[in-house]
């Protein structure tokens, strides 16, 4: 096995995607953290902020500050949950689902740049080995909570 480190590799990856989004985000007021909440609503609208966190990840109050500044950007809105009316559901606002194409052509456009020069074959067996790599860092950290 080479000496290589796949954290190094992931590391430089993840920098230079965070740099992308926050270039290609920034005229929409949207900072580069703030999209997977967008993401996440898109595919499941209507969670509470603690929900979102979950899902995400993410500390409470790191997802407090992204809702607070998307809803004042005006792509999210919340209102109280009808069986717990002190916990807030989060709603995309239309400017959010307008946005949603457009969000998703800059993500395809950064996964075109890292994939350029690459056979299917070699783009499906990346998605194959990250998609496992994810799960032993999922089930790793799990393991140690």
């Amino acid at each position: 096995m080479s000496s290589a480190s796949l954290g190094k590799w992931i590391s430089l990856l993840y920098r230079y995607g965070q740099i992308y989004i926050s270039k290609e985000l920034e005229p929409y007021s949207i900072g580069r953290g703030q999209f997977l909440f967008l993401l996440t609503l898109y595919s499941q609208e209507g969670l509470s902020q603690e929900e979102l966190a979950q899902t995400l990840n993410i500390d409470k109050g790191t997802t407090a500050r992204a809702v607070e500044k998307l809803e004042k950007n005006g792509y999210l809105y919340r209102k109280p949950r009808i069986q717990n009316l002190r916990t807030n559901e989060v709603f995309l606002t239309q400017k959010a689902k307008d946005f949603e194409p457009l969000l998703y052509s800059i993500l395809k456009k950064w996964t075109d740049i890292l994939s350029t020069g690459m056979s299917e074959y070699e783009i499906e067996k990346t998605f194959i080995i990250l998609e496992k790599m994810n799960e032993n860092a999922t089930n790793y950290i799990t393991k140690y909570r």
